[in-house]
Order: C-alpha cells, then sequence, then structure tokens
C-alpha cells in the first residue's frame, strides 16, 4: 500500500499552524501581563506621587484653622541666609519641615528677606511667611541702627559702633579680646578657628566682622549681642560666596582667606580689578616671592597715612609684607563680599606688580623692569609738576 504525500504535508501543516496559534496565545499572554505589571506601577508611582506632593502641599499650608492657630515669635538675625531663616522657623515651630520651606523658596524664585523680630502665627500659610519677612520690620521700629563701611579697621568699627548705640568703644574691646567669648565664637561658626587666638595678632576679631547695615529693635543693645550678628552676617556671607578652604584648595584656612581678601579690599580702587589683584597676590605667593602690599604696611604702623615712605618699609611687624614673606599674620582691616570672592577666585594671568597712579588707573605688569619703567614715569611727572609750582610762586612774589 502506497502512503498519501498529501495526508502527510496536511498534517504537518495542521501541526505547524497549531504551534504558531500556540505561541500567539503565548504572546498575548505575557503582553497582558506586562501591560497589568506597568500599569500597576504607574498606580504606585501616580500613589507614590500624589502623597508626596500632598505631603509636600500640607507643609506649606496652614498648621492650624484660625481659631486654633497659636502665636510664634522669631527672631531671624542680620546677614540671615534662607536655609538659617528656614532652621529658625522650624525650630520655633511656625513651620513644619525647613527643608521644604527652603526648596519652596528656592523654586518660587523668593529673596530679599528682613532682619528684625517677628510675631507670626501657625495659620498662615508659607507665602504669606515669605511676605511677612519680606516686608520686614517697620523701620520706626528699629531703635539702634549702624552701617560699617568695607575695609574699616577693628578699632573704626568699633569707633563708629560706639557713636550710634549706647556702647562703649572700651566695652567692645573688652569683650572682642575675652577669651571665652572668643571661644563660645569658635564653637558657634566654623570660620571661627583657634588662629584668632595667636599671640601676634593685634585684634583677634579683625578681618571676621562683616561691613554691613544693622538693625535693633532694642534700643540698648550688648557688646556681644552686636558681635556676634556681625560674626553671623561674615559666616552667611562666606557660605554664600562658597568659600571653603582646604588642602587643596587656593587657602588652607579662613584666616588665610580673610587675610589675602583684606589685602585686596585695601588695594583696589574698583571692583572690576579685584580679581586682578588676587590673582597678583596669587602668582607672588606661588613662587615664594614678598607680597610687599601697602595696606600691610600702613596697618602694622597703626594709623591711617595717604603715602607710603620707604621708610615705613622698614617697621618690624608680623603684618608687613615687605619684610615678611607670605600672608600677613592676620587680616588687616573688615573685607567685602567681593573682595572675599576675589581671593577665592584669582583672575589667571602673569601679573607680579601693579601701580595705583594718582588719577586713580592701574597699571599691571609682568616684570620689574615693566613695572619700574611706569612708575619712574609718574615720578618724572610729579618732579615736573612740582617744578611748575615753585616757578609759580616766585613769579608771583
Amino acid at each position: 500500500m502506497t502512503d498519501n504525500p498529501n495526508k502527510e504535508t496536511n498534517s504537518a501543516r495542521a501541526e505547524y499552524i497549531e504551534k504558531m496559534e500556540e505561541k500567539k496565545r503565548e504572546a498575548s499572554l505575557v503582553r497582558k501581563i506586562v501591560l497589568w505589571l506597568c500599569i500597576g506601577l504607574i498606580i504606585v508611582i501616580a500613589a507614590g506621587g500624589f502623597g508626596a506632593y500632598r505631603y509636600v502641599m500640607g507643609t506649606i499650608e496652614p498648621q492650624d484653622d484660625e481659631e486654633d492657630a497659636r502665636e510664634v515669635e522669631v527672631e531671624i538675625p542680620a546677614g540671615s541666609n534662607v536655609d538659617t531663616i528656614a532652621d529658625i522657623l522650624e525650630e520655633s515651630g511656625a513651620i513644619e519641615s525647613a527643608m521644604i520651606f527652603q526648596n519652596y523658596i528656592r523654586f518660587q524664585g523668593e529673596d530679599g528677606f528682613q532682619a528684625g523680630d517677628y510675631v507670626l502665627h501657625t495659620a498662615m500659610h508659607a507665602d504669606e511667611i515669605i511676605a511677612e519677612l519680606q516686608e520686614g520690620t517697620v523701620a520706626e521700629e528699629y531703635e539702634t541702627t549702624f552701617i560699617i563701611p568695607e575695609g574699616f579697621w577693628l578699632e573704626e568699627t568699633f569707633e563708629r559702633i560706639a557713636s550710634e548705640t549706647n556702647l562703649e568703644e572700651e566695652q567692645l574691646h573688652e569683650t572682642a579680646e575675652d577669651e571665652e567669648f572668643l571661644e563660645t565664637l569658635i564653637d558657634r561658626y566654623d570660620y571661627i578657628t583657634e588662629d584668632i587666638l595667636q599671640d601676634d595678632l593685634r585684634h583677634p576679631l579683625e578681618g571676621y566682622l562683616f561691613p554691613a547695615r544693622y538693625d535693633f529693635v532694642e534700643e540698648e543693645v550688648s557688646a556681644a549681642e552686636v558681635i556676634d550678628a556681625m560674626a553671623e552676617r561674615m559666616a552667611s556671607t562666606l557660605d554664600e560666596v562658597n568659600a571653603a578652604p582646604g588642602e587643596d584648595e587656593q587657602f588652607e584656612s579662613y584666616h588665610n582667606l580673610l587675610a589675602a581678601a583684606s589685602i585686596i579690599e585695601g588695594e583696589a580702587i574698583d571692583d572690576e580689578e579685584r580679581g586682578e589683584i588676587s590673582g597678583v597676590i596669587d602668582n607672588r605667593l606661588a613662587i615664594d616671592m614678598s607680597l610687599d602690599m601697602d595696606p600691610t604696611v600702613v596697618y602694622a604702623h597703626g594709623e591711617r597715612q595717604e603715602r607710603t615712605l620707604y621708610e615705613d618699609l622698614e617697621i618690624e611687624s608680623p603684618y608687613n609684607t615687605y619684610r615678611n614673606r607670605g600672608l600677613p599674620a592676620g587680616p588687616i582691616n573688615n573685607p567685602g563680599e567681593q573682595s572675599i570672592s576675589a581671593a577665592m577666585n584669582p583672575e589667571e594671568h602673569s601679573y607680579l606688580y601693579f601701580f595705583h597712579s594718582p588719577e586713580g588707573e592701574t597699571y599691571f605688569s609682568e616684570s620689574l623692569s615693566e613695572h619700574q619703567t611706569i612708575v619712574n614715569d609718574y615720578q618724572a611727572e610729579d618732579v615736573d609738576h612740582a617744578e611748575d609750582v615753585d616757578e609759580g610762586e616766585e613769579e608771583l612774589e
């Protein structure tokens, strides 16, 4: 009997079709499983996201109804940044989460917060709290106000404070040199270290108190309160410019950073040249060349001078950068934010010298010969001018 080839072919085809149908059913099942898994995952994510959204919104919404609201008194010190303000509000109970409040402020792009004493309540929305802090304490409520310009020496700073407050200069100096008080500042602020306790410093806190406007609600303030407010403002400023000294950074300590910034503050005529001056300091330090900065000599003498004479350069002092290599023993004034930022970010160039002309122009040079040429040109002009004056006086006689 002969096998039928058509029958075998039909059987194989049927078997193949059956296998394909089975694979389709399996693929369909897999797709359904994946689909449901995706749907489930989306639901979980959505639920989590919604939960997170509700939590975040809940923390910026009022904590209590009007009838259940609690009054909260908070004090925002001068110079407080967003992080400090948020921490103060959370600790006082005015808000639930400092972290969310900080991020909410940054997301909204809010700034311009004012120092002062505030009475808030727990029925306030985050937006209301922000508006309250931006409006600030009414000017008439400030009983004590003073302004410290950038570049002031500590003696000048305390003299200005004494003239505007109930405090005496002697009180301020005694507090600023009290070792127990200095230790509290060292414990409180990262940027203040044992460096301020060095014996060769003229004033421990020279360069550490930020120059700015300070407002106090109280009519009478203490020396410790004033100095702490200024130290807090400096800490905030250092954070804002991302100052982070260390072994791998431009300066190994805040003390050296502030010393360099104070030299820049003393030398700079305008803001644009701060980075260039910082670059000169950086270049000289890199090759162990004496800085030869006039403001350090003036500070070493202890009194302001219009011009630095050659005989002044010989003064023996740890602040005299003509006699001592490297940075001075400590800061020589209270530098402002731009000088601090310039010290952290020196301009890259090859200059080692600069000269301030009588007209207020600053000329930078790479070599001593180039620098000396510029100096000689101006000295010659001064001599010619002096001779012209003498001749004029003779004619008048």
